[in-house]
């Protein structure tokens, strides 16, 4: 049996299939077929991950493939897309069938989660990486893009950013685990949650724009400006430091919040002509933070001060 095959098999068994949307044709032919209703339109994104670039190659294969496909499923969440299906590319340096059932009971358990299915892909010898091609589905003419802020507008941030990057000393074997905390943001990296139903509702709702976190709040953020032409002035006291990043990073928590990526949280701009009720808070699938406004002065702003963005760059990190 091939690695794809051992990987192909785990997805054929029924429990697994179930979840997610089945396309026209998959696995077996040379291409898949997917048929979309008139009033669709296709979301597809792709990312490759790197072993000791974006995630530790001697760590757990389960985490390594729960997260792969995570990862690539918060970009759909981002676009408010459902998600529709996957495929995988796997560079291996070996041929190991324990590292492989690892790898796809964790990639499987984040598909079931996620209810997406795959339906294609391949594996070649080569240094440890992981590409995952995602796609889903979306209401033509709908999506959440990154051009949609307007002055005045309220800049909105999910769950609690900084937390997966806190964990980096943990997750390199730098620090040893000692408390609850520290497995809190270890649990954090290594199993981001995609906010799929945050995303749709977010679309259904009003939404202008969105992009998940994935190398800093201020770096993504500043993706949204540039691409709306306009400013953004932030609040540090209204930024969300969970209880745990704030015991683990002191002084630090907020550069985490501002800077740290892979928590793929949601950041997304609101109308300011319609602001979020208590009872729309109360409908929110995801606790939401208001942590400041869009203006039509350029450049990015904390307390009134200048922010240089402080992201993660894969060309000069």
């Amino acid at each position: 049996m091939d690695e794809f095959s051992l990987i192909r098999n785990i997805f054929q068994q029924p429990q697994l299939t179930e979840a997610g949307s089945v396309p026209d044709q998959g696995i077996g032919d040379d291409c898949s077929l997917i048929s979309l209703p008139a009033d669709q339109q296709l979301v597809q994104s792709i990312d490759t991950l790197v072993a000791d670039v974006h995630f530790t190659a001697n760590g757990d294969p389960y985490l390594i493939g729960y997260r792969a496909l995570a990862v690539s499923v918060s970009d759909l969440a981002a676009m408010g897309a459902k998600p529709h299906s996957f495929s995988l590319a796997l560079s291996l340096p070996e041929n190991n069938p324990e590292w492989l059932q690892r790898f796809a009971d964790g990639l499987a358990a984040m598909a079931n989660a996620a209810g997406i299915s795959l339906i294609g892909g391949d594996t070649t010898r080569g240094p440890l990486t992981i590409s995952v091609h995602v796609q889903g589905i979306v209401p033509k003419g709908k999506a959440l893009l990154r051009s949609g802020a307007r002055p005045g507008d309220l800049i909105y941030v999910s769950g609690t950013p900084g937390e997966a990057n806190a964990a980096l000393p943990y997750i390199l074997g730098e620090k040893a685990v000692t408390s609850d905390a520290e497995q809190h943001l270890v649990d954090r990296y290594w199993q981001p949650t995609p906010r799929i139903a945050l995303g749709q509702w977010l679309l259904e709702n009003g939404a202008t724009s969105a992009l998940d976190v994935s190398d800093g709040l201020s770096g993504d953020l500043s993706h949204i400006l540039r691409a709306s032409n306009c400013g953004a002035e932030l609040f540090s006291e209204k930024l969300p430091v969970s209880d745990a990043l704030a015991e683990v990073c002191g002084d630090e928590a907020i550069d985490k919040v501002l800077n740290g990526g892979d928590d793929y949280e949601l950041c997304f701009i609101w109308p300011a002509g319609k602001p979020m009720t208590a009872q729309m808070s109360e409908q929110c699938p995801t606790p939401v933070t208001c942590i400041g406004h869009i203006t039509k002065k350029k450049g990015l702003w904390l307390d009134g001060q200048s922010l240089e963005p402080g992201s993660y760059n894969h060309f000069s990190n």
